[in-house]
């Protein structure tokens, strides 16, 4: 059976084919985005511009096109923070149901956070004991934690990448009194979900699973001992630390030219460094684990499950 994932960000619009079985592990064959920077289009009062939601239309028509051509049996369609939080959502959500023609599933922060915890457990194997989990999108930071399938807490704060960078570090290159300001929020903010999960065990992994995260490890970590890829990268704290100066003198431009960075994350790299390393700070976290499965795995993982409980003799 072949699936696709269409999950609509506050970054990209991102579509991931991939064919799969009951049981089995899903094979990518397509992997296609549409960058948006979604919160470029944000009015004041929170709603998605007449110009944002046409650019949505628009990637999502192309992304079902491919679809179609990829023959794909079914297509599930996510959308997450910055279409959920928008004030003018209902009416953004139905154009986008109009342009792909069917609907549309929203996931609430903390269902984001479990779908990807999910896809993390399942890369990295009942082996790996006790996970934290941090994924930065664009709109907002999740942050699992737990020793299943499902995480025995998650959370989702308002600290993407994207939203940060609009709100915080709107000049190119941003300043270093910029800098200390979205410091200090992201550690107010952060703060007390490292608080709540406190009494949770010590974590045997703690793994950064988002392609901010992955861009950032290809920049200031290194691969673990005896692997090669960026599946087995690690960024440490002290490293990610040391580069977010760097990264913050250069105009946007200019850091595509640094290992790991590509074009469309060079407006909002400054920022998640900073979100990650107050994120790894207040958690008292050395080192990141980088996973290459993150929430579109997750929901085609769950939805495989089901169709393994359905299959007929199950």
């Amino acid at each position: 059976m072949r699936l696709g994932v269409l999950d609509i960000g506050s970054n990209t619009v991102h579509l991931l084919v991939a064919d799969v079985r009951p049981g089995g592990r899903p094979l990518a064959t397509t992997s296609t985005r549409t960058v948006l920077r979604l919160m470029r289009y944000l009015t004041p009062d929170g709603a998605i511009t007449e110009d944002g939601v046409q650019a949505l239309e628009s990637a999502v028509a192309q992304a079902r096109d491919v679809a179609a051509a990829e023959r794909v049996d079914e297509l599930l369609a996510t959308a997450t923070s910055a279409v959920r939080e928008a004030t003018n959502g209902a009416e953004v959500i139905a154009r986008i149901e109009a342009a792909l023609g069917q609907p549309l599933q929203v996931l609430g922060g903390e269902t984001e956070a479990r779908f990807t915890f999910l896809a993390v457990r399942r890369w990295f194997g009942w082996s790996a004991g006790q996970i934290l989990l941090f994924d930065i999108g664009g709109g907002s930071l999740e942050i699992a934690a737990g020793g299943d399938e499902l995480p025995d807490a998650a959370s989702s704060v308002p600290l993407g990448a994207g939203r940060m960078t609009v709100q915080f570090l709107p000049d190119d290159p941003p300043g270093d009194e910029a800098i200390e300001r979205l410091r200090a929020h992201a550690r107010a903010t952060v703060t007390p979900v490292a608080d709540a999960f406190a009494s949770l065990p010590r974590p045997d992994h703690v793994v950064g699973s988002s392609k901010a995260i992955r861009s950032l490890a290809r920049l200031a970590g290194y691969p673990m001992p005896g692997w090669s890829g960026i599946e087995r990268m690690v960024l440490p704290r002290a490293a990610l630390k040391s580069w977010i100066p760097r990264l913050a003198r250069l105009r946007a431009d200019s850091r595509q030219e640094l290992p790991g960075i590509t074009a469309d994350r060079t407006f909002q790299i400054v920022a998640a460094a900073v979100v990650v390393h107050q994120a790894m700070k207040a958690f008292d976290v050395e080192e990141l684990e980088v996973s290459p499965w993150a929430l579109r795995e997750g929901v085609l993982l769950r939805y495989i499950e089901s169709l393994s409980w359905s299959a007929p003799g199950a």
